[in-house]
């Protein structure tokens, strides 16, 4: 019996704790629909492996699992340190250099170069996401001399922030175009673009995939406060939106980030765009079995605010109990949906051009949904476009999204509501229509008898094509030949 009815995605981080074809196996049966390689840690040969391993293990179980390819941006980290760490102490100074030396207690290094050119006199550097503090006394040629502000045990790779300050780095540094090479070559479903700053560092990660032969969509991550001044525009510009709590809790502030979130999630919501809330959502089970009631109900705001998927960090990829907090992300999740008003909570908006006939199909067969109350509704796409803009209506009934394309079956993995299967369309509409019924039954997604509501082209296997809505039976005469097949 397929389950139809968790609505809000699910996205595991994969890293030492969950990245072998077991564990992941293990994340997708507990509820994974998604997920993501950090390519800020590790190097490609072993992300290569990684992606191979889900790839095999989401055909053997038949299960379509998206993977998200998150480039690291031009994140400025601690270099390394003799030992792995060091302490660092309230009022003593502490020199950054840009020079490869191991770090101490009084002198670390840093990935970035241009870090000396890009602080001033009195900037906050704060590392290991605020844990630590040190403002800025003086530039000396390589190295920034810092007055320790708030002290603490400082690991090696920590990343080190300059809220409120531009720095100069490109969106994509060197490592990130080999990541993108990656991506493209490898067949990824989502790219993610760390620390965006405006639009157009959207557009040339397009741009550069573009010249690759790839549209894998662009998830740009709102995590710097030049994003938040520029959230309309990158919306446009993007194809999801991640709110990367960790750092964007840095950059500004841990208060602001709440409301920031919701405005975010109704900002994408209403532009039509997936929405991916990240960071620190069951953190505590890193080390623990259980969360705490607040993580609990952080996870559970989350989806009041209607986003449309969850993330887990370090739970899954460095955690103690990765599959177990897949697990329990699940029961919080469906705790709230079941809890949540039946009634569309997203607006349609008004479309122009060849998509306002599918805008107009969908909303006619959400409509149709409240006075037939049919099993599901049936969705036959391409490209999987038609199915996001039935998802954006937040329909109770399930939704069942069949294509013949394995990108599509994928790449619906991330949309709420949404169950992606493969099945191919046939030569005609009514055969397009009793291969999916067919496949239903065959799933235990419906039985004899029920009714759907469907919705297709009459031009069978056209992208773009969707101007039909059906509301139909399971069992219809003409299609007995299909079934068991």
């Amino acid at each position: 019996m397929v389950d139809t009815t968790r609505k809000t995605k699910i996205i595991a981080t994969l890293g030492p704790a969950s990245d072998t074809a077991v564990k992941i196996e293990a994340l997708i049966k507990a509820g994974a629909n998604a997920v993501r390689l950090n390519l800020s840690h590790g190097d490609l040969e072993g992300h290569k492996r990684v992606f191979k391993a889900v790839r095999e293990v989401s055909g053997r179980l038949n299960a379509p699992v998206a993977v998200i390819v998150d480039l690291q941006g031009p994140k400025i980290r601690v270099g390394r340190i003799a030992g792995g760490k060091a302490v660092i102490t309230k009022g003593e100074t502490l020199t950054i250099t840009t020079g490869d030396v191991p770090g101490d207690s009084t002198l670390i290094s840093t990935t970035y170069k241009g870090l000396p050119a890009d602080v001033r006199l009195g900037d906050k550097l704060l590392f290991d996401d605020g844990l630590m503090e040190a403002v800025v006394k003086r530039v000396d040629g390589g190295s920034v001399v810092c007055e320790v502000i708030t002290g603490g045990k400082l690991r090696e790779h920590k990343g080190i922030n300059l809220p409120g300050r531009t720095i100069s780095a490109p969106s994509l540094t060197e490592k990130d175009i080999e990541g993108v090479r990656f991506a493209a070559e490898a067949g990824a479903d989502y790219i993610a673009l760390s620390f965006v700053r405006k639009a157009s560092d959207v557009a040339a990660l397009k741009e550069r995939l573009a010249a690759l032969g790839s549209d894998i969509p662009v998830i740009a991550k709102i995590e710097k406060s030049e994003a938040v001044e520029n959230l309309d525009e990158i919306i446009r510009q993007a194809d999801c939106i991640m709110i990367a709590r960790g750092d964007l809790g840095v950059e500004l502030t841990p208060e602001a980030v709440p409301v920031l979130q919701k405005r975010i999630i109704a900002k994408a919501n209403a532009a039509g765009k997936t929405v991916i809330t990240a960071t620190q959502m069951l953190e505590s089970m890193i080390t623990n079995p259980r969360p705490t009631r607040a993580e609990a109900s952080d996870v559970s705001n989350a989806v009041y605010d209607n986003t449309d998927c969850l993330m887990l960090s370090g739970e899954t990829a460095v955690g103690r109990y990765p599959v177990e907090s897949v697990e329990m992300m699940v029961r919080i999740v469906r705790e709230t949906e079941e809890a949540l008003d039946d009634h569309p909570r997203i607006i349609a908006r008004p479309m122009e051009g060849p998509r306002a006939f599918a805008h107009a199909v969908t909303y006619a067969a959400f409509a149709a949904c409240k006075e037939v109350s049919p099993k599901a509704l049936v969705v036959f796409t391409q490209t999987g476009s038609t199915a996001g803009l039935l998802a954006q209506l937040r329909p109770s009934t399930a939704i069942i999204a069949f294509t013949a394309a394995p990108s599509a079956w994928r790449r619906l993995a991330l949309v709420w509501g949404v169950t992606p299967y493969m099945t191919e369309f046939g030569a005609s509409t009514d055969e397009m229509i009793c291969r999916g019924e067919a496949a239903l039954l065959d799933n235990g997604a419906a039985e004899l008898g029920d009714t759907v509501v469907i919705i297709s082209g009459t031009k069978v296997g056209m992208r773009g094509a969707t101007n039909m809505m059906k509301i139909d039976w399971i069992g219809s005469e003409e299609c007995k030949l299909y079934r068991g097949k």
